[in-house]
């Protein structure tokens, strides 16, 4: 119980130090003449594109996929990736999940690929809710938030739904730090890939 109690203390933690982290990065893009680090998608506050020079690398990390295999995200390298944390209790989730699925087929001959970290979550409710709304890729079980830690360290994870958007070189080149929405995160991997999404809808 003393564990469990501990390691909740330091989850909040973490999500709060990034939560703080987001607020600055985001009001210092446009206050005081604006900032060189980021840009609004959209007029989005909570959506943004992180401009040449600062993109900060994506971390490398192991981990199982809700299916028991294991995988690499080294071996995504080269490819435009898309890293959604999310998790089967989370409604937001579950409110942005059909755009992930649509925009996950949209872009696949534009060779971008999807992946999702489940967090807080076990495998047998992951796979659930994948089934539930069609999601096709897969996702890396997160149960302690490991991965999500990892990815904080370079920006900011304030929350569950946040999805990034990973460019070839391995740098994170945009975020939706809320639930996404098709509009935001369609224009991020034009700009990204330089390619538009095949048979568009709105969502």
């Amino acid at each position: 119980m003393f564990r469990a109690k501990r390691r909740a203390i330091v989850l909040l933690a973490v999500a709060a130090t990034g939560l703080v982290v987001a607020v600055v990065l985001l009001t210092g893009a446009v206050g005081g003449g604006g900032s060189a680090d980021v840009s609004y998608v959209d007029g989005s506050t909570s959506a943004v594109l992180y401009t040449a020079g600062h993109q900060p690398m994506a971390p490398d990390f192991t981990g199982t996929t809700l299916s028991g295999a294991p995988l690499r995200f080294a071996a995504y390298r080269g490819k435009v990736v898309v890293v959604n944390f999310w998790g089967s209790w989370c409604a937001p989730c579950r409110a942005e999940a059909p755009v992930l699925a649509v925009l996950s087929q949209q872009y696949q001959r534009a060779g971008v690929r999807f992946l999702g970290v489940d967090e807080n979550d076990n495998p047998a409710s992951g796979e659930a809710f994948e089934r539930s709304f069609g999601i096709g890729y897969p996702s890396v079980n997160d149960p302690g938030y490991s991965v999500a830690s990892d990815f904080s360290q370079a920006v900011p994870i304030a929350g569950t739904p946040t999805t990034l958007v990973i460019d070839r070189a391995g740098r994170i080149a945009g975020a939706v730090l809320e639930r996404t929405t098709y509009a935001e995160l369609n224009s991020i991997l034009t700009k990204v890939t330089g390619k538009a999404a095949e048979d568009s809808v709105s969502g």
